[in-house]
Formats: structure tokens, sequence, C-alpha cells
């Protein structure tokens, strides 16, 4: 399990187009990739399973804790994400409520990514 950071600091200044903004990469894939939203209400969970493609979990509002193949929490927040390899075991669970999304690929990247 590893975690980082998609934080405005990370990211380009885009002006094309008249355009003011910043933009983080998150990742590129040549392959499918599967995209979604998932929303843990106040004591919402995602079970203890085992990735079946690497995945990458973002999370854009509330906070929660994560962990990999050992016992120990970590506690993530809004503006981090959290990526797992093809196989590992994991679990997410939250006491307030959080909103992530989730990317999944078989040749998911977090290259453009700022570790923690």
């Amino acid at each position: 399990m590893e975690i980082y950071q998609f934080k405005k600091e990370t990211g380009k200044k885009i002006t094309k187009f008249d355009s003011d903004f910043i933009m983080s990469r998150i990742t590129q894939t040549q392959q499918a990739a599967h995209i979604g939203c998932m929303h843990l209400d106040e004591n919402g969970i995602i079970g203890y399973h085992q990735a079946v493609v690497p995945q990458l979990l973002l999370i854009v509002n509330g906070e929660g804790l994560v962990r990999g193949e050992s016992d120990e929490f970590i506690k993530v927040h809004c503006g981090e994400a959290v990526f797992w390899e093809k196989d590992e075991w994991h679990e997410t669970k939250t006491d307030t409520g959080l909103t992530a999304i989730v990317i999944e690929s078989e040749e998911l990247t977090t290259s453009s990514l700022m570790p923690l």
C-alpha cells in the first residue's frame, strides 16, 4: 500500500484557451480502466478483500482509515490517494463518512503523483 497526495502544489498551471487553473495528473492508461465513485456513510466500510487489478482510491471528501496486508490502519484525508497492487489485500473504513473516486486498471501507474 502506498499513499499519495493529489494537491494543487503538484500540478501544472494551464493557460491555453484563456484558461487559468492547475491540473494535477492522476494517471494515464492505454488499456481499459474502470472509474467509479464510492460513497461511504458514517461507519461505512469496504470490507477486507484482494485487489483484482491495481487500484487507486482518491479521497475527495471526508476522511477514513485504510490498511493493506497488516493490521495497522492509516488515517487518510481529502486530497490523498491510496494505491494497492494487484492481489494486495486491503480495507477502507470511516467513522464520519467519505467520498472517493476509484480507478482500476491492469496498467495503472502513479508516477505523476507526489508521495506523502
